[in-house]
């Protein structure tokens, strides 16, 4: 099992920890987490793309000039895609990108990512973060004690209000809760921070 240092608030090594060998101690399977963050990723495009073909393009309702005995082509619409202010073909329309994996594969695209940052040094285990009340300079004094004080996400066994206003003013800082952790934010971010009660709640989810 890895075992990594335990941190308070102040940086000073209060203990240590195991962490589960299933969740924590894999070889990262990069092709699953290329495949999740794809797929995060295309979930968050917005989709809202749109052209106007020929039935919503506005005008050409009557006939420009009669059938035949003009010796010019015949058309119907002014508004055809061959004239100029006419509809588009086959032009983007608003649709959703968003797609699933399969759950055995989400689940180890989630290992493989966590695995990778404690295989990289990049996985900070703090005792408890609590705050009396939201300070973003409280925050900055934490993350510097942790020597992250660049890109860095903060996960927390339960959601704390007063720790969430305080990282989001800070430039490349996110805290999330233990159940909303994905792959795209720990792969996004320099430093994973979690604290003693994620970690549980991260085990107790992912070793079902």
């Amino acid at each position: 099992m890895p075992k990594v240092a335990v941190y308070d608030m102040n940086g000073s090594q209060v203990g240590e920890i195991e962490l589960s060998e299933a969740i924590f101690g894999i070889e990262p399977n990069k092709a699953v987490l290329h495949d999740a963050v794809v797929m995060q990723q295309a979930s968050l495009r917005r989709g809202t793309h749109a052209v106007k073909n020929r039935a919503a393009v506005r005008g050409g309702g009557r006939k420009p000039w009669r059938q035949k005995g003009t010796g010019r082509a015949r058309h119907g619409s002014i508004r055809s895609p061959l004239w100029v202010g006419g509809g588009v073909v086959f032009g983007p329309t608003p649709r959703s990108y968003a797609y699933k994996l399969p759950k055995k594969v989400r689940r180890l695209a989630i290992k493989s990512a966590l695995s990778a940052k404690v295989k990289d040094n990049e996985l900070i285990v703090l005792d408890d973060l609590k705050m009396e009340q939201p300070k973003t300079r409280e925050m900055v004094r934490v993350l510097n004690n942790l020597n992250a004080d660049r890109k860095a996400l903060v996960v927390s066994g339960a959601f704390d209000e007063n720790v969430a206003l305080s990282a989001r003013n800070i430039p490349g800082v996110k805290f999330i809760q233990a159940d909303g952790i994905n792959v795209l934010d720990v792969l996004s971010h320099d430093k994973l921070i979690m604290t003693r009660d994620a970690i549980a709640r991260v085990e107790e989810v992912f070793s079902r």
